[in-house]
């Protein structure tokens, strides 16, 4: 079921435009990969499609629910964003990050309850979290700090999730590992998740679907065999590569050309 969509959005900053005439939709129980060079307006799309920046014009639909023309409160009760580098006050533990997430679920006639107590362990559990609660954020890796920032988005309990580079500057495994977390809350929850990422071939590995993003403009979208081609890594990233189907999951994976030639075996040497 198509539960966000982008129609025609233009966004700016000042009198510069970062992204113009973006369109796309976005279905629940599906990971969505949004890729392309730097400074293509990737970011500036996803925190305009969480009402974070103003559009110029275009709307986001959320259902039948006008993003843009929503109180914010009851946006964050329906899509949560995850941005780039978020970083935690000093001293807050595990669990009171993660009860950040149950924020847009309180008012002055709903206060905290064992419900969201209940949400807060049970997301803490999914995310592999749940014996570092009282450990200070400042005191983890990488890895287990991604995982807290992406337990409080899901302790906002919504059915649409945005995470703008959650992977970046972990190393392999971790990608990975966070990587089958986000699918599985896709796949076996059925939301909605939309990730920018940088990694083409971490993008490849786990995407449903991958949109490719150029000067502001949506120039591709569709599953990821059919997006990831030389010809769309060339005309998006000026990249000249090839790209093969990995043998035990028939997915696809970027090889740039190097000019290197072909590798050869060493030759044996007489001593």
């Amino acid at each position: 079921m198509t539960n966000l969509t982008v129609e025609d959005v233009h966004v700016a900053y000042g009198a510069t435009k970062i992204v113009s005439g973006a369109s796309l939709s976005t279905n629940s129980g599906e990971l969505t990969v949004l890729v392309g060079p730097n400074g293509c307006g990737k970011s500036t799309l996803l925190k305009a499609m969480a009402r974070v920046l103003p559009l110029q014009s275009g709307r986001v639909r959320l259902q039948d629910l006008d993003v843009h023309a929503t109180p914010t409160k009851n946006v964050a009760k329906q899509l949560a964003l995850l941005p780039q580098g978020p970083i935690a006050p000093e001293g807050l533990t595990v669990r009171e990050l993660v009860s950040q997430g149950r924020f847009p679920h309180q008012s002055l006639w709903r206060q905290w309850s064992q419900a969201d107590t209940d949400v807060v362990e049970r997301v803490m559990r999914q995310t592999k979290v749940a014996e570092l609660a009282g450990r200070p954020i400042v005191e983890l890796s990488g890895g287990q700090r991604q995982r807290c920032w992406i337990a409080m988005i899901l302790a906002q309990d919504t059915p649409v999730l945005l995470l703008d580079e959650p992977t970046t500057f972990l190393d392999l495994k971790v990608q990975v590992d966070l990587m089958t977390l986000l699918r599985d809350i896709a796949h076996t929850d059925q939301r909605t998740v939309l990730v920018v990422l940088h990694d083409l071939n971490v993008a490849a590995s786990f995407a449903d679907r991958m949109i490719m993003m150029k000067s502001g403009q949506i120039v591709v979208d569709g599953p990821v065999s059919e997006v990831l081609t030389p010809e769309n890594l060339k005309e998006v990233f000026d990249l000249s590569a090839d790209v093969v189907f990995a043998p035990e999951t028939g997915l696809p994976v970027c090889i740039p050309r190097t000019g290197a030639g072909p590798v050869t075996a060493p030759q044996a040497v007489a001593l």
